[in-house]
């Protein structure tokens, strides 16, 4: 025998379909690190991809952190000198809206998201977010015995 199966010519799937078995069978034990994959695509096949805002690198539309900014047109330091030298007394200055996409090294290094503990990242509910113009209740301080 030369090394060479004899069941090659006449069964040509054979050697791919037990690699296929053997690689599937690993994957089923491999541990997950989340439940999503990391990503948002659920029953999807493909997703499109976006450039990140920051390095530009293409990174799957539902893998990307999605950042959506409100701020005005005019900086605050602005805003009062062009009021003051406006006709209209009335005049709301519009405002600017975008939408940032970020890929996960430039979200983690920018501090757009931190890793959380494995306890951590099984909680789903979004973190409390500061609304604008109002302060938030500060918890009561424990009192030093």
């Amino acid at each position: 025998s030369s090394g060479i199966n004899a069941e090659w010519p006449l069964r040509p799937g054979c050697f791919k379909l037990s690699y296929y078995n053997e690689y599937k069978s690993y994957l089923s034990k491999m541990t997950k690190k989340r439940r999503n994959g990391g990503r948002n695509k659920n029953g999807r096949g493909h997703v499109k991809f976006v450039r990140c805002s920051n390095c530009g690198r293409c990174c799957p539309k539902d893998k990307s952190i999605k950042k959506f900014i409100i701020r005005n047109i005019v900086e605050a330091a602005a805003l009062r000198d062009i009021g003051d030298q406006s006709v209209y007394k009335s005049y709301i200055l519009p405002k600017l809206y975008v939408k940032l996409h970020y890929c996960v090294s430039c979200a983690i290094h920018s501090k757009v998201v931190r890793n959380r503990s494995r306890e951590d990242r099984r909680i789903r509910t979004p973190p409390v977010r500061g609304i604008p113009g109002r302060q938030r209740q500060q918890p009561a301080q424990k009192a030093n015995k």
